[in-house]
């Protein structure tokens, strides 16, 4: 491999890090709210993002947690088709009566994911497994015509330490040769009106800017017993009728979207 290629391997890294890192916010963002019928829109100057979520079931308590299913989509594009700028940094703050819950769980570290193909990843840390899916990015270099690639995408539980949820986020592609990457997001609990948990994701810069992602879906449905009792990786009750997401992305270009989500969900018992 020349120098080029490898110059542009590790910015594929750096970009398919973020990608992760950007599915995963989302994923914990949307882990608040009721089923989503149609697709969320969010327009910022040229940029569109484009959120999709699923919870199951429709129906929640109202006064206590109960265990949840959640399936997540969505992409990235320009108004005028150009492509997208990268992304500095993700924050989303979402509902109180949505939460994780990793006590109890097998975590799993960084080392025992990293230079390894999806089937190894999972062998590994089989138990700590709360999620999979599909990222898709997009590469547009100057001085050649712009490629994709796909890959899978599993989520592992990070562990629970000092009040921070971390997941650990393993994608298996091939850019241009077959690569492992990890990625952490952390999650914390916050105290702020409706909503109760902030997830961050901190951006590399992507190949100066060339790199973007343009789609992903990830589900994640993990339950477990712990002490005789079972659990659920994903808990939300439906207390008021409605669940509240608020979401903010920092791109280098200097466009910030920003934008709130609300959904009804059917209280019962």
């Amino acid at each position: 491999m020349g120098s080029a290629a490898k110059e542009r391997y590790r910015d594929m890294r750096k970009h398919l890090m973020w990608t992760l890192a950007l599915g995963a916010a989302i994923a914990v963002a949307v882990a608040g709210i009721a089923t989503a019928a149609k697709p969320t829109v969010v327009r910022a100057g040229n940029m569109i993002l484009t959120v999709n979520g699923n919870v199951s079931p429709t129906a929640l308590p109202k006064n206590e947690l109960a265990p949840i299913k959640l399936s997540v989509s969505g992409g990235i594009r320009t108004v005028d088709g150009t492509h997208p700028p990268a992304a500095k940094t993700i924050t989303v703050d979402f509902d109180k009566n949505g939460t994780t819950n990793a006590k109890g769980l097998p975590a799993c570290k960084a080392g025992q994911l990293q230079a390894r193909d999806t089937t190894t990843a999972k062998k590994a840390c089989p138990d700590a497994i709360v999620g999979k899916g599909v990222t898709k990015v997009r590469v547009a270099f100057p001085d050649q015509a712009p490629f994709s690639a796909t890959g899978p995408l599993v989520l592992f539980n990070g562990g629970v330490k000092g009040g921070v949820t971390t997941m650990l986020i393993h994608a298996y592609v091939n850019v241009p040769t077959p690569t492992a990457l990890v990625t952490t997001v952390r999650i914390t609990k916050e105290h702020k009106g409706k909503f109760g948990t902030k997830a961050v994701a901190t951006i590399p810069t992507i190949a100066g800017g060339s790199g973007s992602v343009t789609d992903f879906n990830l589900t994640v449905n993990r339950k477990f017993t712990y002490k005789g009792k079972k659990q659920s990786y994903l808990l939300a009750k439906c207390a008021t009728g409605k669940f509240y997401a608020h979401g903010t992305a920092l791109f280098s270009d200097g466009t910030r979207i920003s934008g709130d989500v609300v959904r009804n969900c059917t209280q019962k018992g």
